[in-house]
Order: structure tokens, then C-alpha cells, then sequence
């Protein structure tokens, strides 16, 4: 498969601090790819080096075949984690002059149908400072996709976005990845990442740790979680021997089982202690697995 973007023992160091450590990467075209990682991992970095905008110190980056420069930055929209719109000009004259800045043409009609989707037409002559940050963010985000380009990169594009917007962004990357665009989609949102990406990356500390589809890196882990709905009542970790810990989310429960045990009696011996209205033994969550690599635990574990 062609590759949108590709890195090859990419590093990229700040003083003394290692950001991003020999890495590399493998971005199919046409697909939506998730990068995903705790703050300070490397994420944003690796963004603007496929952006251009800081420059590996060592390694090579290709980005829609070929290496980085000025104009091939012009096929790539980029929606960045830090938004900045020029809060003074008004909503409809600010996406033309972005339009025209990445694609040389005139986009007024993109511009008034895509006001129109996200039910901004009313704002179109509004100055941007007016704008809530939900419209603030719809409107950053138009200005990324505006010119079409070829490669989108999303960094933590639904932040702060009710449902209806969410819905309204979410549609709109799916459309455009079925027209064939590449999507790079950085969040924290694990659900996000789950259902909406063809493959994951989470970068730690600087280097890959995961990279695949959610279902082969699900494969890693086995099936060791058992997620219980407790009729009445909470189970304790220390309840059950073959219990590793347990994540509460209220109504429900993960229990993640030991490496040695058996989900199949472990269940069995849950039951005798409480009654269940709901029960599966199931692979663990990208959620699940994130916190395994990345949490307070695995810091512990590896005296970090």
C-alpha cells in the first residue's frame, strides 16, 4: 500500500530533552490515521515535523511521496492543537483569504457551503472574536479542509465540542476520507480513536510503543478483561482470587485478570459472591491499554 507519510529513524531533541526517538512511521494513504499518547510523549512534535514546521535533527520524513518543501505543504491542511484565527476579521473574509492563501483560487462557494453545513451562515459577516469556541473551532477547522487538500492532520479536533458538533466534524472527516483524502488524527479521546481510525500509533517518552489496527494490537493483550454489570453492589478487588484490579465506571465494571488465571472460573467465582445483570470476557479497551503503558502503575512498575 502507498504511503501518505512515511518517517525513517526520525529524532528530534530539544536541548537535552529526547522528544522524539528514532522513529518510524508508516501512514497509509486514504486511511485515518490515530495517534494517540499521554501529554509531553511526543505527539505534537511529530506533527509539525510532518508539517515542516520544526525539522528533525536526524532521520527523513516523505510526506505524499516525496521529501518536505514549501509547496507540498500546500496539499496538507493542518487543524493545530493551539487554535489561532485572526479573532478581528469576520468569519466569511477570513476563510477566503485562508482559501485563496492554500489553493491560489478563489473559494467563495466552498466557503458558503461549508458555513452552511455547520450552521454558521448566520455568523458569516460576524467578527471571529464574537464567536463562541465551539464556532471558533468549526471555523478553524473549515479553514484546515477549505483548499482540499490531499493529507488532513487533526490535532484534538473535537476538544470542547458539544454532540451535535462532534457529530457535525466527525461526518465530515469520514466524508473526506471516502473522497480519498488521509486523515492523521491525534486525540486523548480513546473512544474517538476506537471507532473512528484504521490504524493506531501512540508514541511514549519519545518512541512507537503501539502501531496497527485496533483489532491486532487488541491480539497483544488477549482476552483477560471481564466487564460485569453488579446488580446491586461494587466488587472488590481483593474479592476474587485471579483479580488483577479493577476500573469502575459506575453501573459497570472492568475487571482485568490475572496473567495465570482463568477468565472462565474467575467469572464463575464473581458470580458467587454477586449477582449480575450483564457479563463479558472481552480484549481489553485502547483505553485499558493506554493506562497499562502510560499510567501511574506502569511508572511505578518501571520505577519511572
Amino acid at each position: 500500500m502507498v504511503n501518505a507519510v512515511e518517517l525513517r529513524d526520525v529524532t528530534k531533541q530539544f536541548g537535552k530533552v529526547v522528544a522524539v526517538d528514532n522513529l518510524s512511521l508508516d501512514v497509509p494513504r486514504g486511511s485515518i490515521y490515530g495517534f494517540i499518547g499521554p501529554n509531553g510523549s511526543g505527539k505534537t512534535t511529530t506533527l509539525r515535523m510532518i508539517m515542516n514546521i520544526f525539522y528533525p535533527d536526524s532521520g527523513q520524513i516523505e510526506v505524499l511521496g516525496g521529501p518536505l518543501h514549501g509547496s507540498c505543504t500546500d496539499r496538507i491542511g493542518y487543524l493545530p492543537e493551539e487554535r489561532g484565527l485572526y479573532k478581528r476579521m469576520g468569519v466569511r473574509d477570513l476563510l477566503k483569504f485562508y482559501g485563496r492563501l492554500k489553493s491560489g483560487r478563489n473559494v467563495s462557494k466552498q466557503v458558503d457551503a461549508w458555513l452552511e453545513r455547520f450552521d454558521l451562515a448566520d455568523w458569516s459577516k460576524k467578527k471571529v472574536e464574537t464567536l463562541s469556541k465551539g464556532m471558533s473551532q468549526k471555523v478553524q477547522f473549515i479553514s484546515a479542509v477549505l483548499a482540499e487538500p490531499e493529507l488532513i492532520v487533526l490535532d484534538e479536533p473535537f476538544t470542547g465540542l458539544d454532540p451535535v458538533n462532534t457529530d457535525v466534524i466527525r461526518d465530515a472527516v469520514l466524508e473526506m476520507q471516502r473522497q480519498g483524502k488521509t486523515v492523521i488524527l491525534s486525540t486523548h479521546d480513546m473512544n474517538v480513536a476506537e471507532r473512528m481510525c484504521d490504524f493506531i500509533f501512540m508514541i511514549f517518552k519519545g518512541q512507537k510503543v503501539l502501531d496497527g489496527t485496533l483489532e491486532s494490537i487488541q491480539s497483544q493483550y488477549g482476552s483477560d478483561v471481564l466487564r460485569i454489570g453488579p446488580e446491586n453492589g461494587r466488587l472488590d478487588a481483593d474479592a476474587v482470587e485471579g483479580i488483577e484490579n479493577i476500573r469502575d465506571f459506575g453501573q459497570t465494571q472492568e475487571v482485568r485478570i490475572k496473567p495465570d488465571a482463568d477468565p472462565q472460573q474467575v467469572l464463575a467465582d464473581i458470580m458467587q459472591r454477586i449477582r449480575l445483570k450483564s457479563f463479558e470476557i472481552a480484549k481489553p479497551s485502547l483505553h485499558d491499554i493506554f493506562v497499562r503503558i502510560a499510567g501511574p502503575k506502569a511508572r511505578e512498575d518501571s520505577h519511572v
